[in-house]
């Protein structure tokens, strides 16, 4: 069993990443990825970390993108976490993440009126990547939420900002330029509730194609078999890699370990053994 998507809390998942090697081997998990956002600490952490006896393990990073036509996950893999490409994109998205915490966090005491002890403050900016998730958490501690979902879509959501993303070529030619391989997360969803499919996903897969996108996450737990099969069937038009991730964020989202839907395909498609047995060599 394999699983090439999870987040620690080094994003906005839960579980340490010193945890994750025993959370794989607990469950049945043989060879996994950490793809937090716009982050590698969690991958540098568990790489000093493992043993022998380990499950197999490969660097990874989920970069949050967004252009004039929408909104990208990058996942990138097998890249050289000590290379100045993919290290110079990761400091991009931190410097972004963390303009946008100071914004919401004046946006709410304006709007709201709702503030935090400094201390709780100081220990936010002090996340490798804190986001929506993080302020949730604390709204709900004092008070201001009954949940860390209702935090974000009744008040954090209320901010438009116009800020600055990672555009997607530049986290493509990040993880290209330190070896890595290119990957478009679960390419069907787009911003909010938009489903992307048929024509305009193959323009939007041949867009990043010319940026070097090198595959598509076919298998995910949010997938409906249609959708799987569509993204399959554009992953063999264009001879692209496929890889499967559940999206595990621990206690922060009802996703488990290993839930990628993998188990239900008939056979290993070529496009997933084609991706492992490559990234495996960049090991």
């Amino acid at each position: 069993m394999i699983d090439l998507h999870m987040h620690t809390n080094i994003s906005d998942g839960t579980d340490p990443p010193e945890e994750m090697c025993s959370r794989m081997k607990n469950a049945g998990v043989t060879l996994f990825s950490v793809t937090d956002h716009d982050a590698i600490a969690g991958c540098e952490r568990i790489a000093a970390a493992r043993e022998k006896e380990d499950p197999a393990f490969v660097f990874g990073v989920e970069f949050s993108c967004k252009d004039e036509e929408g909104k990208y996950h990058i996942l990138g893999y097998g890249y050289d976490a000590g290379t100045e490409p993919v290290r110079r994109v990761v400091k991009h998205g931190h410097a972004l993440r963390m303009y946008k915490l100071e914004a919401r966090l004046a946006f709410l005491k304006e709007r709201f009126g709702f503030t935090f002890p400094e201390n709780e403050i100081r220990e936010l900016k002090a996340l490798s990547n804190p986001g929506k998730p993080h302020i949730g958490n604390l709204m709900v501690r004092h008070g201001y939420a009954q949940s860390r979902g209702e935090a974000i879509k009744k008040y954090l959501n209320q901010l438009q900002m116009k800020t600055e993303y990672i555009r997607p070529e530049e986290a493509i030619s990040g993880i290209l330029g330190s070896g890595g391989i290119p990957v478009l997360a679960h390419p069907t969803f787009g911003d909010g509730d938009q489903l992307i499919m048929g024509e305009e996903m193959d323009v939007r897969i041949r867009k990043l194609m010319a940026f070097g996108l090198k595959g598509l996450e076919g298998f995910y737990s949010g997938f409906t078999e249609p959708i799987r099969a569509e993204i399959l069937a554009f992953a063999e038009k264009y001879g692209l890699y496929v890889t499967a991730g559940s999206d595990y964020h621990g206690t922060n989202k009802m996703i488990e370990i290993g839930d990628t839907g993998l188990e239900i395909a008939q056979g290993m498609p070529e496009g997933l053994r084609r991706f492992l047995a490559d990234v495996r060599r960049l090991e």
